[in-house]
């Protein structure tokens, strides 16, 4: 369970962050031009009176990292930080400049080091340590748009699942998780039919020999997001080969995302069903 004193989701909040900003259309080159050197276009100015296509890191964050926070006013969705392979200092100072800016930010590939450093800078964080996810503010949106469905074959897949599922949840669609599902048994997937055909997008978590997506592709309208996990033996190759079964898959509708990469898998499956 996420480490808060209480859901992060509260639908009730008059100040509940918007999940979502439609991109707005640019006005040509010179709009364009205008925000690339934070002179012009349509964003409105931050609190101190600097436009987010404008900021600059401080001193001590500019060898370190330039965060994007005109992304979600781009298109539509928030810069995440991936934390991995970064020092905890690092992830500190960046977490001190989304606070600064009051920034909605999710850190993904957070260990407990990474969380430590994240809430001393931004104490009301919330840390969900199975899906290695931080996210900030701690109220969730509302959710909108078409259901998104998360079905992890094995147990041992679930880190992955989790995370794919708490993104979408992140960016504002309804989900919905589906676990110990795979191929083994294939009458546990048959069970969840119903569920999985309510989905505006299923995701496919799986690792060994990553069949399952192909399966619910076959039993599904939805669109599949196939996610190969780096779980299984020595022939497994970390993730090669679930990921080279689910490239191959017969059944049309099947998008596939890098090995372990359930952010990826949760995002664009939020896009998938944002409409929806």
């Amino acid at each position: 369970m996420p480490e808060h004193p209480a859901s992060p989701r509260h639908p009730d909040r008059a100040d509940a962050p918007e999940t979502h900003t439609r991109p707005r259309n640019f006005g040509g080159i010179g709009e364009l031009r205008g925000r690339l050197d934070g002179d012009g276009g349509p964003d409105a100015p931050a609190a101190d009176g600097e436009s987010d296509a404008a900021w600059q890191p401080p001193p001590e964050l500019r060898d370190v990292a330039d965060l994007d926070f005109d992304r979600e006013g781009r298109r539509g969705y928030a810069e995440a930080v991936y934390c991995e392979a970064k020092t905890p200092e690092q992830v500190r100072l960046i977490a001190a400049a989304v606070g600064e800016r009051g920034a909605r930010t999710l850190f993904t590939r957070a260990n407990d080091e990474h969380a430590a450093a994240v809430r001393a800078s931004l104490p009301d964080a919330v840390h969900d340590a199975e899906s290695r996810l931080l996210w900030w503010p701690a109220a969730l949106p509302e959710p909108t748009g078409g259901l998104v469905v998360v079905a992890a074959a094995g147990t041992s897949d679930l880190p992955v699942a989790r995370e794919a599922r708490q993104v979408a949840a992140f960016l504002g669609r309804p989900t919905e998780l589906v676990a110990d599902v795979g191929v083994a048994g294939l009458h546990r997937i048959l069970r969840r039919l119903d569920l999985l055909r309510s989905a505006a997008v299923v995701v496919v978590v799986a690792g060994m020999d990553g069949a399952l997506p192909s399966v619910v592709a076959g039993l599904v309208s939805a669109p599949v997001v196939a996610v190969p996990t780096s779980v299984g033996y020595g022939a497994a190759f970390e993730g090669l080969a679930p990921l080279l079964t689910m490239l191959n898959s017969c059944a049309p509708g099947v998008a596939v995302v890098n090995i372990d990469n359930g952010y990826g898998a949760g995002h664009l499956a939020a896009q998938i069903a944002a409409g929806r």
